[in-house]
């Protein structure tokens, strides 16, 4: 079992009483069986194998990441805060794999402007609002210096592979949810 070490007690007040300690350390001693509860991959195990894996979603999106959900369709979405992040984008990257993207984030809404200069894959954009509402979807060929402005003030922009967004049928007006990782 758990102990914290002991250290003086130093100002005003009384110690917790050792009722008191065992009540606070209780939840944590009900969650430690579940800490041993995952699957090994064995061959006798209902769940294991491609298919198991393929079928369970993890946890959240990870480090750096976001998904972006259109109800069925979700992006795994790089995240671009920062202006150096944002500058850089998917410039100088010859492969994007469908359902992949990068969602960039600002702090305003503000009409955007894009380019895709040393960037090599056509993509599509999606602006959205701070609602997280698709305001405008443009196509943007490799290698252009031509700007792709937002028809409105937008919050997010969303890149994925030129063609994504007409192939899952979504549109302009189409709610999305972004779920943020740590």
């Amino acid at each position: 079992m758990f102990s914290p070490p002991r250290t003086p007690f130093h100002g005003r007040g009384r110690r917790l009483s050792p009722w008191l300690r065992h009540l606070l350390l209780f939840p944590l001693l009900l969650a430690l069986p579940l800490l041993g509860c995952r699957s090994n991959g064995s061959e006798g195990d209902a769940q294991s194998g491609p298919e198991a894996s393929e079928s369970v979603m993890p946890a959240g999106p990870g480090r750096d990441l976001a998904w972006v959900i259109f109800g069925a369709d979700t992006v795994r979405a790089e995240i671009a805060r920062t202006l150096d992040e944002r500058s850089r984008g998917l410039s100088n990257r010859d492969h994007l794999a469908s359902g992949s993207g990068m969602i960039f984030v600002f702090d305003t809404e503000e009409v955007r402007s894009f380019w895709m200069q040393d960037t090599f894959i056509p993509l599509d954009i999606a602006y959205l609002d701070a609602n997280a509402r698709i305001i405008d979807i443009q196509q943007m060929e490799p290698e252009t210096t031509r700007l792709h402005t937002s028809s409105g003030p937008a919050m997010f922009a969303l890149e994925v592979p030129q063609g994504w967004f007409a192939e899952m049928e979504i549109e302009v007006g189409a709610q999305a949810e972004i779920v943020f990782g740590n």
